[in-house]
């Protein structure tokens, strides 16, 4: 173990990896039970995508362990699955099986440009004070779905009015006379469960106890199964079930049979290749940036960039999310990417591909013990995103605020990151308000031309979600 993941080499031991990838994976275990949801409002069936959700999660976190030595994992990401079932297969009219052979080919793309090496120089070409507003952005936004999964956030707050959380913009629930009803909700089980577990386990990390996150969680997962059995609040926990497999037969292989409907058009072969590159472009863009977003985050919050800010062995951590998002086509499930759960495992301790190693094997474990992870409910989990949140937002007094050239990029990557709701939105504003300001002030010779080239595709991609 020490001399395959260098554990002296990186200050860490094999307990403090084990805690680590525990951590990492029940804080990302729910995506094992939303997955199948989302892609169900699809078509597909929910029962086999659970099981492709954990073989292709498995699949991309053992690679990156291996491959990378990074404590990082990797699952069908969330936001980009719902992009899938809602405009792949919803508002352009492609079926799930044309979904998944969009997917196939996009990690294709993925594979080529890691092989390649683009993908490294698109993340060493990234400033600096954006890979730090990046960090930051990550942690704003994690701690953004800490507060929503912990039932503390009842709306979306716009101006005169509140959406409903969970509504499409097609069937917003518009609350009439909005500023009379409170944005915030603390008095749901599941949220005073969330804020038990948040000051049980600030406390705990304010102490430095090891495995504070862990810890945290196992006990925020015992209060709430006294909340649900023995007091009778609910707080979304469920009883074990029978423990059987369900069938990947359903969606296995199912993308081969995509090509030809992704392909075909009612209204034209120019039309049906053209909404195809639209879809590639809008798939590939968001893995790639969801992607490095959170490879910087996590890396920065790790120590891991060079004196220069770049990410060592970038390339081999960016080639598991491209092989696993192939392979999770086949199996059926939507895009594979880096989670930003792994700075749960990283704020752990995690510092090795061993916290991958663990991560990965209880992703496959879950196959047989599913039923049981309905055990560990949203708020207990909800918590550790919120605090790991908080240690995330250090990177900003890393920023020069007072130069205003640096202050606009930077300010758009982290507000529009929990604003959007996207990772990867968060990064598009940064990168073509960067590109303009340098522009506009006579310092375009100092950007690289990566930022360039990716400021426009991001430009191109709104105009083409625009038609």
């Amino acid at each position: 173990m020490d001399n395959f993941f260098k554990l002296k080499e990186n200050n860490t031991t094999v307990g403090t990896e084990v805690v680590a990838g525990i951590t990492t994976f029940v804080t990302m275990a729910y995506i094992i039970f939303v997955n199948p949801n989302i892609l169900g409002a699809a078509g597909m069936d929910p029962g086999a995508v659970m099981i492709a959700t954990c073989i292709a999660a498995a699949i991309g976190t053992l690679l990156i362990g291996f491959l990378s030595n990074y404590p990082f994992a990797q699952a069908p990401g969330m936001g980009i699955n719902a992009f899938f079932a809602f405009t792949i297969c919803g508002s352009l009219g492609y079926s799930w099986q044309a979904g998944l052979a969009a997917v196939f080919l996009s990690g294709i793309i993925f594979i080529i440009i890691t092989l390649t090496g683009l993908r490294t120089i698109i993340v060493n070409g990234i400033p600096q004070s954006l890979k730090k507003a990046i960090s930051a952005g990550i942690g704003l936004f994690i701690a953004y779905i800490g507060m929503k999964n912990a039932g503390f956030l009842k709306f979306t707050i716009d101006p005169g009015a509140y959406l409903m959380f969970g509504d499409s913009p097609e069937t917003a629930t518009i609350v009439s006379n909005a500023s009379a009803i409170p944005a915030f909700d603390f008095a749901s089980p599941t949220a005073i469960l969330a804020i038990i577990g948040l000051i049980i386990t600030i406390i705990l990390v304010a102490k430095g106890v090891k495995g504070a996150l862990l810890i945290g969680i196992v006990i925020s997962s015992i209060i709430g199964g006294i909340m649900q059995f023995g007091l009778g609040y609910g707080v979304g926990m469920s009883a074990p079930g029978g423990l059987s497999i369900p069938s990947l037969a359903p969606t296995f292989g199912k993308f081969g049979e995509g090509f030809g409907q992704l392909f075909h058009s009612g209204e034209g072969v120019g039309v049906a290749i053209f909404s195809v590159i639209a879809v590639l472009i809008s798939l590939t863009l968001v893995d790639m940036f969801d992607t490095i977003g959170t490879l910087i985050g996590t890396a920065s919050k790790a120590g891991f960039l060079d004196k220069d800010g770049n990410l060592p062995r970038a390339n081999k951590a960016l080639l598991a999310d491209a092989v696993a998002t192939s392979v999770g086509a086949v199996i059926g499930t939507s895009t594979v990417t880096t989670y930003v759960e792994s700075t749960a495992g990283v704020a752990a301790g995690g510092r090795t591909g061993l916290t991958s190693l663990v991560a990965g094997i209880l992703l496959l474990l879950s196959l047989f013990l599913s039923p049981f992870l309905g055990f560990v409910p949203t708020g207990a989990t909800a918590p550790i995103l919120i605090i790991v949140g908080v240690l995330m937002m250090g990177s900003l007094k890393e920023i020069e605020w007072t130069d205003f050239r640096i202050a606009v990029p930077a300010f758009f990557t982290v507000i529009l990151m929990p604003l959007a709701y996207s990772i990867s939105d968060g990064i598009a504003g940064g990168f073509i308000f960067y590109v303009i300001i340098n522009v506009v002030t006579g310092k375009a010779k100092s950007v690289s031309p990566i930022m360039y080239i990716f400021a426009a595709l991001f430009v191109i991609r709104y105009f083409i979600l625009m038609l």
